[in-house]
């Protein structure tokens, strides 16, 4: 059964479903999809159940503190919004909506490069913290552009993504015939007639366009637009330079080694996302709650350590935090409620999670974050 109002929409779950009711079939598998047989995207979430909470009780625990602070940024609760391109393609209020919900709970909004609304027009929207993601163009002029306007319009840390040198086998994307903005031909305008609300706000709005990037820049596929932008030779020697050009926090995205975690630090990052880009990219990778343990012992307490992906419940953000991250990152919850219901579905997604979070230190008998270790989980498989 499809949840067909907002009211109905009482998890991560419900909000798929309900955007996979109303958005158009390639607009629906570009935000679900991953790469090769989606065994990365699948057990992103499914590692979590390897993991159970060993929880306290009579702690007298009623209102628990959930803030954290996250490259100098404190927030109100222990996960941020991961950047994803191309949000006014999933619903009309595009990036507006993600940043909303972000300044609703009080945590830090990541726009992606690639976003459908500009840097100067999220900039203004909120007071709230706003993080800028980018990927590095061939262009090195281009980039310093990017950086100056994302520090003009108050950004105040930088994230380099890194597991994206190219696009991965999304295989869902071709067989949609998906482009960004749409090139409409017999099997898109098919299924558009099977989603005439999405299908409504397309023709009656202004066009997608990557907002960040030049007017005339066309509708090609994604895997045309990386091949013709992006450098898949960028180095550690290219991050370093990019941090000199950013000077001032940073965080890479796209770790999962703790090698890789080590060079971070020694190159200069502050924080370090253990992602593998929702499953999109190498199918096959670890969990990124996998990974947990094993970095943080590498790395100790040199840099902070978020994970970003499979994150569905309160329970996944306690057991990353238990088992030595310092906060968490999603974007599918607030990208389904987007493509669901707009501004108010991403909005109560992401409430939904941070009232889950406080539940779920209640019932675990857990008054702050900085409580939570190995002594509450225990791995079962």
């Amino acid at each position: 059964m499809f949840p067909g109002r907002l009211s109905d929409c009482l998890n991560v779950e419900d909000y798929r479903r309900a955007a996979k009711r109303r958005a158009h079939k390639m607009v629906f598998d570009y935000i679900d999809g991953g790469s090769d047989d989606e065994i990365t995207r699948f057990e992103n979430h499914t590692a979590f159940n390897d993991y159970r909470l060993k929880h306290r009780v009579l702690s007298g625990v009623d209102k628990p503190d959930m803030f954290t602070t996250i490259m100098g940024q404190k927030i109100d609760v222990p996960f941020i919004l991961s950047p994803a391109a191309g949000n006014r393609l999933f619903h009309t209020d595009g990036e507006i909506a993600p940043a909303t919900a972000a300044n609703d709970v009080g945590t830090v909004y990541c726009l992606s490069t690639l976003s459908s609304r500009s840097i100067e027009d999220i900039g203004k929207l909120t007071k709230g913290p706003k993080w800028f993601q980018l990927y590095v163009w061939k262009d090195r002029v281009l980039v310093k552009e990017m950086l100056a306007r994302a520090k003009a319009a108050g950004y105040t840390a930088l994230i380099l993504t890194v597991d994206f040198p190219i696009t991965g086998n999304r295989e869902r994307d071709p067989r949609n015939g998906f482009t960004i903005p749409p090139k409409l031909g017999l099997q898109q305008i098919w299924h558009a007639m099977n989603a005439p609300l999405w299908s409504l706000d397309y023709v009656t709005k202004p066009s997608v366009k990557y907002a960040n990037l030049a007017e005339d820049t066309s509708a090609v596929s994604l895997n045309d637009f990386v091949a013709q932008q992006l450098s898949a030779d960028f180095s550690w020697d290219d991050a370093q330079w990019l941090l000199g050009e950013w000077n001032g926090p940073a965080l890479i995205k796209g770790v999962s080694r703790p090698d890789d975690a080590i060079r971070a630090v020694k190159t200069g990052f502050n924080a370090i996302s253990l992602s593998n880009h929702g499953g999109r990219q190498l199918d096959s990778c670890l969990a990124p709650v996998h990974c947990v343990q094993e970095v943080r012992q590498a790395i100790g307490g040199d840099a902070e350590l978020i994970v970003d992906g499979g994150i569905r419940r309160g329970t996944d953000v306690l057991k990353s935090i238990a088992l030595g991250a310092d906060a968490v990152s999603f974007a599918r919850p607030y990208l389904y409620g987007l493509a669901a219901f707009g501004t108010k579905g991403a909005v109560q997604a992401v409430r939904q999670i941070r009232d889950a979070v406080e539940r779920d230190m209640i019932l675990a008998g857990v008054g702050k974050l900085s409580e939570l270790d190995e002594s509450f989980i225990r791995h079962v498989k």
